[in-house]
């Protein structure tokens, strides 16, 4: 079994496509830690945001990708610490990803996602939502996630 529990598929037998995730995780908490990590976004502790261009008239640009890839290394070190070690991404077992334009983002967010899960039957179980706003204008998306890990 993976270390995020069991994976459920309503149909098995059909072939993976675009849609890479599980439709649910199956884990037996008596024998697991679990972790629920809050909304994280590409900012550092230090408070660097990763993904953006500040332009020289004050605007800016951001790349999904590389905010993506930024949240995700977070949300590991965050699972790490918060686990002393003994878990890491392949434990989560749900996420809801938060993302500002479903229409322009999506792809990008989904690909540097299915780089960490490149198959549904160890992806976690996941929500994407479309939203008006994040907490800082140069935010494009926001991870929030639950890890389970043997005691």
């Amino acid at each position: 079994m993976s270390p995020n529990g069991r994976s459920f598929l309503l149909d098995p037998q059909k072939v993976a496509g675009p849609m890479r995730y599980s439709h649910a995780r199956v884990v037996q908490p008596s024998t697991h830690h679990t972790i629920y990590v809050s909304g994280i976004a590409a900012v550092t502790p230090e408070g660097v945001l990763e993904g953006v261009t500040e332009n020289p008239d004050g605007s800016f640009t951001v790349n999904v990708r590389e905010q993506t890839a930024a949240v995700l290394r977070r949300i590991e070190s965050i699972i790490q610490g918060a686990s002393h070690g003994k878990a890491n991404l392949y434990n989560i077992v749900d996420a809801t990803v938060y993302i500002l334009d479903m229409k322009t983002q999506y792809a990008d967010m989904n690909e540097e996602w299915n780089k960490i899960w490149s198959d549904r039957a160890s992806a976690p179980s996941r929500a994407t939502i479309g939203v008006r706003e994040l907490p800082d204008p140069r935010f494009a998306v926001e991870i929030k996630a639950t890890a389970i890990f043997e005691l």
